[in-house]
């Protein structure tokens, strides 16, 4: 069974940076897509930034210029860059990993660090 570790979250103060990372937690034949969410108290989830297979990104538009996903295929590890953290983005982020086993896709949720932004 796979898993995805997730670490990085934490307190900042305002305009300080983050960068959270996400890994399974066992070897895997390959992963496609990878996204980061998250989900503010009292709001729905939203995408963050996403990564495709070939390295495409976008990102939602609250983030567009302070955040930035990457990712280590050796390491088999996405990372989400954050600078200029505001205290809109204040949440509890989640990795997405669409993983392929070789018989099949799934898409696989971390368990989401908490990043807080407080002065």
């Amino acid at each position: 069974q796979v898993h995805l570790v997730e670490s990085g979250g934490g307190l900042v103060q305002p305009g300080g940076s983050l960068r959270l990372s996400c890994a399974p937690s066992g070897s895997v034949f390959g992963i496609l897509n990878m996204a980061w969410h998250r989900q503010a108290p009292g709001k729905p989830r939203e995408l963050v930034a996403s990564m495709s297979g070939g390295g495409r990104t976008s990102y939602g538009d609250s983030v567009k210029g302070r955040f930035a996903i990457s990712r280590d295929r050796a390491k088999n590890t996405v990372y989400l860059q954050m600078n200029d953290l505001k205290f809109e983005d204040t949440a509890i982020y989640y990795c997405m990993m669409t993983i392929d086993h070789n018989v099949g896709y799934k898409n696989y949720w971390g368990q989401g660090p908490e990043v807080t932004v407080s002065s």
